[in-house]
C-alpha cells in the first residue's frame, strides 16, 4: 500500500485480534482474553533476543484500545518493506521459513509456549533473512500435553508443497490456492505404488492418507495426558523428527532455461560485461538508491551490485531456476538481496477473503521503490507480452519514486529477432529513438552508454 492510502485489512481470521496497515506502521487489536499472554511473551528475554537478531518483529506496546476499560490492547510494529508471499518464493525461502518457524517453535518450549500454528504466511522477509511476524500465534501450552496442535499443518503447509516440487514437479506458486496446505490425499493419487512406501512420501503421505480413511469410522481419540518432562521430550522429539524430514525435501539445484544465462549469454563479449558492470556502478553511485527493484532480475548479478552498492534489493523474475539461484548466492554472501518469483506482466494477484488479506504484487511495489533496474528485459515485454512502450515506460513510472536503469536491446538485437520469429515488419520500427519517444513522457535521460553489441544502457530521472 502506498502512503496516505486508505488501510487495508491483513487479517482478520485470528481469534485473538486483528491487523491493518497504515502507511508504514502495521498495527494490531488483541482481544482482552489474549492481552496478558501476549504481553507475557513479548516482554521476555526470548522474545527481546529474537528481536535483537532480526528473527521476530518488534513490537511496541501501546494503550488500552478497548471502550470502558475492556483490555483490548494496541501492538504496533514496523511495516517489513515489501512483505511477499508463499506463493511468489523460491524453495530456498520456504526451506528457511520452516527452519524458522521449527527453531522458534523449539526455542518456546522451554518457555512453556508453543506455536498455535505453523504457516508459512506467518514469515515475511528480509532480503533473504526471515522474520517471525504473527506474534498472536504464540500462547501458553499444556505442559502434559505431548501434542502440537499445529504439527499437521506444518506438514500441509510446508513439507507437502515442498515434497511435491521437488518430485512431483508442482510449483510451488499453485499454494495460492491452497491457503492451509495440500491434504495427504492430494499427493497420494499421484505417487506410484513403489513411491508411495518410500521416504518421504511413507510418513508424509501414506500412512497419514490410510489412517485418516480408517480413522473417519473410528471413535474420537482421548485426550494424551504425560508428565510434563515426558511431554516436552515427546514434543522436541517430533519437532526433530521434522527438521529430518524438512531436510529430505531441500531442492537440489535444478537447470532451467534461464538459470546459467550468465555463462551462456554469447551476444556479450567480456568487453561488454565488463562496460555494463561499469556503468552500472557509476548510475547507482550517483543516484545512491535505498531501496532497488530489479525487475528481470535472471541469476541476480546486478541484484547483488546494487545490495553491495548500500541498496536494499527486491529481485523479480518469472524463471524459478534462476531465482533460486540468485536466493542462494544472495544468502551465501549475506546480501540485502529478496529475490522473488514475479512477472510483472502477469503480476500476483490480491487474494483472500474480498481481496483484501494479501494485497497484489504492483499494489506493494507501486512508489515504493526509489530505483527500478530494467536490465535486458524490455523486448521481452515489448513481443512475448506484447506491452506497448509508452505502457511499459508507465509502469516503470509507477514504481520508481526517482530512478531507473534501463538496457534498451535494438530490434536488430540477435535476441530481439529470435523473439520476432520473422515478424520484423511489427517490430522493426523498434529503435533507440522509439525508445527515447516513449519514454519521455515519464523520464530524462541523465547517463547514456552504447555497447559493442549495439545494446544501450541508460541511467533515467522521473520528471
Amino acid at each position: 500500500m502506498t502512503a496516505g492510502a486508505t488501510a487495508a485489512i491483513a487479517t482478520f481470521r485470528d481469534p485473538a485480534g486483528s491487523l491493518k496497515i497504515e502507511d508504514d506502521v502495521v498495527k494490531r487489536r488483541v482481544k482482552p482474553e489474549r492481552a496478558k499472554a501476549a504481553l507475557g511473551f513479548l516482554r521476555s528475554p526470548l522474545a527481546q533476543e529474537w528481536v535483537r537478531q532480526g528473527r521476530l518483529i518488534p513490537t511496541i506496546e501501546s494503550h488500552d484500545v478497548g471502550e470502558t476499560g475492556s483490555g483490548e490492547i494496541l501492538l504496533e510494529h514496523p511495516r517489513v518493506f515489501f512483505p511477499s508471499y508463499p506463493w511468489e518464493w523460491t524453495p530456498g525461502a520456504w526451506v528457511a521459513a520452516a527452519e524458522l518457524t521449527l527453531d522458534l517453535c523449539e526455542a518456546l518450549l522451554g518457555e512453556g509456549l508453543i506455536l498455535k500454528d505453523a504457516t508459512p504466511l506467518n514469515v515475511l522477509f528480509e532480503g533473504t533473512r526471515p522474520v517471525f511476524v504473527d506474534v498472536l500465534s504464540i500462547e501458553a501450552r499444556d505442559p502434559e500435553s505431548p501434542l502440537w496442535l499445529a504439527y499437521a499443518q506444518f506438514v500441509r503447509t510446508f513439507l507437502l508443497p515442498l515434497a511435491a516440487y521437488r518430485y512431483l514437479g508442482w510449483p510451488l506458486a499453485a499454494s495460492l490456492q491452497k491457503r492451509d496446505g495440500y491434504e495427504p490425499a492430494d499427493l497420494y493419487l499421484y505417487l506410484g505404488r513403489a513411491q508411495r512406501w518410500r521416504e518421504p512420501f511413507r510418513s508424509l503421505v501414506t500412512l497419514p492418507f490410510l489412517f485418516e480413511k480408517r480413522s473417519k469410522s473410528s471413535t474420537p481419540a482421548t485426550k494424551l495426558r504425560q508428565r510434563p518432562e515426558v511431554a516436552t521430550a515427546v514434543l522436541r522429539r517430533n519437532l526433530r523428527r521434522l527438521r529430518t524430514l524438512l531436510g529430505k525435501l531441500k531442492p537440489a539445484g535444478r537447470d532451467s532455461r534461464w538459470s546459467a544465462y550468465p555463462e551462456s549469454a554469447d551476444h556479450y563479449t567480456d568487453e561488454d560485461h565488463q562496460q555494463k558492470q561499469a556503468f552500472i556502478r557509476r548510475a547507482l553511485m550517483q543516484a545512491q538508491p535505498r531501496q532497488v527493484l530489479d525487475l528481470g532480475a535472471n541469476t541476480g548479478v546486478y541484484s547483488r551490485i546494487a545490495a553491495e552498492a548500500g541498496a536494499s534489493v527486491v529481485a523479480w523474475d518469472t524463471d524459478p531456476g534462476a531465482s533460486e539461484r540468485n536466493w542462494s548466492e544472495a544468502a551465501e554472501k549475506q546480501l540485502a538481496v529478496q529475490p522473488l518469483i514475479a512477472d510483472p506482466a502477469r503480476p500476483t494477484p490480491a487474494t483472500g477473503w474480498r481481496n483484501r488479506e494479501w494485497l497484489g504484487l504492483l499494489d506493494r511495489a507501486q512508489g515504493r521503490f526509489d530505483c527500478v533496474m530494467m536490465l535486458g528485459v524490455i523486448h521481452h515485454l515489448l513481443v512475448t507480452d506484447q506491452i506497448p512502450l509508452p505502457e511499459i515506460a508507465a509502469l516503470l513510472r509507477d514504481l520508481t519514486t526517482r530512478w531507473a536503469i534501463v538496457e534498451w536491446v535494438p530490434a536488430s538485437d540477435p535476441r530481439f529477432a529470435e523473439l520476432v520469429r520473422g515478424r520484423d515488419d511489427l517490430y522493426g520500427h523498434l529503435n533507440e529513438a522509439a525508445f527515447v519517444a516513449g519514454t519521455e513522457r515519464y523520464f530524462s535521460i541523465t547517463a547514456r552508454q552504447q555497447l559493442k553489441n549495439g545494446r544501450v544502457l541508460f541511467l533515467l530521472e522521473a520528471r
